[in-house]
């Protein structure tokens, strides 16, 4: 398997200096050369297949062989170790994928743990120890301590922005101590993505330790997450409507690889970029034109992202994909936009609570609300709305807004009792990367 950089079609390499680089010099996003098309045997009868099977044959059909078939396997069956369920709320017309039934309640679980295992395969005969850096808005970072913990020859440093993330987000991050740790930053989740794209791009400090990053930037961290969209499909009628997936987006890394899955071959209707009032991509959606801007906080922190990343693999999708129309206009034929304030998402929390006696985390109450503006205009399509994290993991917010009480799960329970352990740290470079070269 070969991958390009976004900013320079010429600048390629391996999928291993792909998975431990996370970001080429040129400053843009490893891509596939070629995103292959799985065979019509394969996609015509998913239900056959389990959720690892699904993720073999798509992982096989884009490594080419640079792993072996029994290694691969391994590799994926250490990473598939929970379902991905599909919850029909409304017939098909309103339907649930939820993606948090791993070890740190979130989506970014899948990704994060195959990552794990693939860079702990290609890690095996290195002598010096690799260092990940990764940004979290509150997900990103439980599922990627979960995934790397007590990973040989691998250490893991966090960066979260200070009193943006739920009370138990911030447990995931800060107590598991071992080969992971924690910074608390004085700013914004994008300060955070800022500090760890300034140490890749820094030549001195590459050349001191063995970086990489373990953010949705990292093709390893994105390759997984088109598993479940196959898994979905498979758990829904094959005749019918078309699916809508509604993707609630920050760095849109999800939807992103929804968009791969639909360049293999899945049979995808339409895509909805579901965001808070963090919407820089619906607005390009609607106007052509697209203005990074300072994230603002709200109930949906996982989303609150001013200058998403993937939003350049987005854009690479869609270059050259139709010559006689432009960029956007080839984007916004597949993906429809929609923002949503945080008075509005409590609502449709209330809603969905009353109608159907379900619990949705602020997230997918946003993917909720996207879903039905998209479906009052296009009636016809089935839709299905990715749950992205479980609720307890809001479980203040979630309480309030419900007036109700709600359970958390034992792993979380015993996170929540342990000493937080962070360190504090400004939003200035160089402060980070004297910390890094004292500790590292």
């Amino acid at each position: 398997m070969q991958l390009y950089s976004t900013n320079d079609k010429l600048n390629i390499v391996s999928l291993k200096e792909a998975v431990f680089k996370g970001l080429p010099e040129d400053k843009g996003l490893f891509m596939p050369m070629e995103i292959p098309l799985l065979p019509a045997s394969f996609l015509g009868d998913l239900a056959q297949f389990s959720f690892q099977e699904i993720g073999f044959t798509i992982a096989k059909s884009l490594f080419k062989g640079v792993i072996p078939d029994a290694d691969l396997w391994s590799i994926i069956e250490k990473s598939l170790t929970f379902p991905a369920p599909v919850v029909k709320l409304d017939e098909e017309r309103f339907t649930v994928l939820e993606l948090f039934h791993g070890p740190s309640l979130a989506f970014k679980d899948f990704g994060a743990r195959f990552m794990a295992q693939l860079m702990s395969y290609f890690n095996k005969n290195e002598d010096k120890e690799l260092v990940i850096l990764v940004a979290t808005s509150g997900d990103t970072g439980g599922a990627v301590a979960a995934g790397f913990y007590k990973t040989p020859g691998i250490r893991v440093v966090v960066l979260y922005p200070s009193g943006k993330v739920s009370p138990l987000q911030e447990c995931q991050l800060t107590t598991l101590g071992h080969n992971i740790t924690a910074l608390e930053v004085e700013g914004t989740f994008d300060d955070c993505q800022r500090l760890v794209k300034s140490a890749f791009l820094d030549t001195e400090l590459c050349s001191q330790f063995r970086l990489s990053s373990a953010n949705s930037i990292n093709i390893a961290r994105l390759i997984p997450q088109s598993f479940y969209y196959f898994e979905a499909a498979k758990q829904l009628k094959k005749e019918g409507d078309a699916i809508a997936f509604c993707v609630p987006s920050g760095n849109f890394g999800n939807l992103t690889a929804g968009l791969m899955a639909k360049k293999m071959g899945l049979p995808v209707g339409h895509f909805i970029a579901a965001t808070n009032v963090n919407d820089v991509v619906p607005a390009y959606l609607s106007s052509g034109t697209f203005q990074e801007r300072p994230s603002i906080r709200t109930l949906s922190n996982a989303m609150d992202v001013g200058n998403p990343s993937n939003f350049a693999r987005m854009l690479d999708f869609y270059q050259g994909e139709n010559e006689e129309c432009s960029t956007w206009n080839n984007m916004k034929e597949e993906i429809t936009g929609f923002g949503f304030s945080d008075n509005a998402t409590e609502a449709a929390m209330k809603m969905i609570f009353e109608k159907y006696g379900y619990i949705m985390d602020p997230h997918g109450a946003v993917g909720a609300l996207a879903l039905w503006a998209f479906q009052e205009q296009n009636p016809s399509y089935r839709g299905v709305v990715l749950e992205t994290a479980h609720p307890s993991k809001f479980k203040e917010d979630v309480e309030r807004i419900l007036n109700i009480e709600i359970e958390v799960p034992q792993r979380l329970l015993e996170m929540a009792a342990k000493t937080k352990v962070a360190v504090p740290m400004l939003s200035d470079y160089t402060c980070f990367k004297d910390w890094l070269q004292a500790n590292l």
